[in-house]
């Protein structure tokens, strides 16, 4: 009796532990709010568009497909989980491992892999180092084992040669219903830049399609999933309609980029690139997510595209997701703000915008080549080139903000503290985000620089900040000023150095994000 006792009491313990994990996943995935993506924006558009639009999300699909298996490998592994918190947040990460922390939180899964599935899980770096191969480190290329065990590469085209055939099916019978002859070309160049991972001719055929309601963004952009050596693309999509009326108060600031980027707060030297005439900025509803743009936490703005020629010779597309914005500052940035902030009466929706639509354009300035001779400044900042890139656009969007405010270029009435109130409470709920990815780890950054610099100052009993308006306008300056300098000299070192000297989760933050927790803010936001 005693032992069949024994075994009842522990079968309750583990039935009663199994059940707490469960619930702890199940909030994890109930702290990502759910939303639609709605917008108001396709009033107009004709039979032919809407065969457009349901075509690109068709393909849209096939780029998700892909990053399943860039992320994790077979989806239906997760989508046959029995449990259903742990099925929902497999779906929220793509894959078994939560993306703020690497962690797994699915049995019989381990850490989540560095390079992800872009390389083999028993490569060491010593032994890619010492591969002598010309293709290993492309964006677009897989590195496998080959049948006598040693490395090669497979070029995204042929990996995914299906999906990019489906993929590129559904582009050209989108090319075949449009009437919209840049539209035309875009696709149609898109389709051959799939089949060879050449995009160079897409990416400027892009740029040239500003004379469309519609969008689309879809294939290997982003290499914040390459935790080895930041080299891998992952594929994406969004969909997307333009919201006119905005679309056209933004345009007025492409010709500015040229001023804006003698007006950064670095040496001269720090600014030597000059951006491409042909640069645009749009204002869009997000009607569809897929891929890396869809894994974990939502991007709520882009630019495009990262290749430096195409920059220099054509410029970039900024792209803000005006629908998305919105879920975003009512569902987590004003309520952070509201609990954690002083002076909350500086909280603003249309500052959160322009700090936004400014930090996007900052991704366009500064250099793209060291000033050194180190080549192309991602290769030279290596894994920290994400990192600094995403700290750049944050503290140089709202400095760009403050200062084009000061000079009356914006026709709502702002002051300077509801950008800089805003962007501190943007930045704190983004802490949440951890620091395994280049998003969160450059949040966290920046807010541990904010409260070294006194800029925002923590009330220990109550937990609420007060924000130093004017230290914290020159702690954004200088910060700006050393990225802007490590990023034009490549300093390796230096940038290794900010990030173990910052991007460190503080006991402060631990109590920030457990008070954000038990006041149900969300997390982030996902889609229906």
């Amino acid at each position: 009796m005693k032992k069949t006792s024994f075994a009842v009491a522990c079968l309750a313990v583990l039935v009663g532990c199994n059940q707490q994990h469960t619930s702890q996943i199940q909030r994890k995935a109930d702290s990502y709010a759910l939303v639609n993506l709605e917008t108001t924006f396709t009033e107009g558009i004709s039979d032919h568009g809407k065969k457009v639009l349901e075509l690109y999300k068709l393909a849209a699909e096939e780029a998700d497909n892909i990053f399943w298996d860039q992320n994790f490998g077979d989806k239906a592994a997760m989508e046959n989980l029995e449990d259903a918190g742990q099925k929902a947040y497999a779906m929220i990460n793509y894959g078994p491992w939560d993306r703020i922390d690497n962690k797994a939180f699915v049995e019989g899964y381990g850490a989540r892999p560095a390079g992800s599935n872009f390389y083999p899980a028993d490569m060491t770096a010593e032994e890619f180092a010492a591969w002598d191969n010309p293709d290993k480190n492309s964006r677009y290329t897989l590195v496998r084992r080959n049948d006598e065990g040693g490395l090669e590469t497979v070029w995204y085209h042929d990996a995914y040669k299906d999906n990019i055939e489906r993929m590129c099916n559904y582009l050209q019978a989108a090319a075949d219903a449009t009437i919209v002859p840049s539209v035309r070309t875009y696709l149609l160049k898109k389709i051959e830049g799939l089949r060879t991972d050449n995009y160079y001719e897409s990416d400027l055929a892009w740029l040239d399609m500003d004379d469309s309601k519609m969008d689309l963004v879809i294939g290997p952009n982003e290499t914040s999933d390459d935790n080895l050596f930041a080299n891998k693309a992952s594929y994406g999509a969004f969909v997307m309609l333009k919201d006119l009326d905005r679309t056209e108060s933004l345009q007025r600031f492409t010709a500015m980029l040229p001023e804006l980027q003698k007006s950064l707060p670095c040496e001269d030297a720090y600014k030597t690139f000059v951006p491409g005439a042909s640069s645009n900025i749009f204002a869009c509803d997000a009607i569809y997510y897929a891929g890396n743009y869809n894994a974990g936490f939502k991007v709520i703005a882009i630019n495009l595209p990262y290749d430096p020629h195409v920059q220099a010779e054509k410029g970039t597309r900024t792209i803000l997701f005006r629908n998305v914005l919105t879920e975003k500052f009512n569902r987590t940035v004003f309520p952070v703000g509201n609990m954690l902030l002083t002076q909350n009466e500086n909280l603003d929706a249309e500052a959160f915008w322009w700090n936004i639509a400014f930090r996007e354009v900052a991704h366009g300035l500064g250099v793209k080549e060291t000033v050194n001779g180190l080549g192309e400044v991602a290769d030279a900042l290596g894994n920290e080139s994400d990192f600094f890139e995403e700290m750049k656009g944050d503290v140089l969007g709202v400095w760009l903000a403050c200062n084009l405010n000061a000079k009356h270029n914006f026709s709502t009435v702002l002051q300077r503290n509801d950008f800089l109130a805003t962007f501190v409470a943007s930045t704190l709920r983004s802490t949440r985000f951890g620091a395994e990815e280049a998003t969160g780890l450059a949040n966290i950054a920046v807010w541990n620089w904010l409260v070294e610099k006194g800029a925002v100052v923590r009330n220990n009993e109550t937990g609420v900040y007060t924000i130093r308006f004017d230290e914290t306008f020159q702690a954004i300056t200088d910060l700006a000023g050393q990225i802007l300098k490590i990023q034009a000299t490549g300093d390796a070192a230096a940038a290794r150095k900010f990030a173990a000297d910052y991007g460190k989760i503080t006991d402060a933050l631990k109590a920030d994000a457990r008070k954000m927790h038990f006041e149900e803010i969300p997390v982030d936001i996902r889609f229906k």
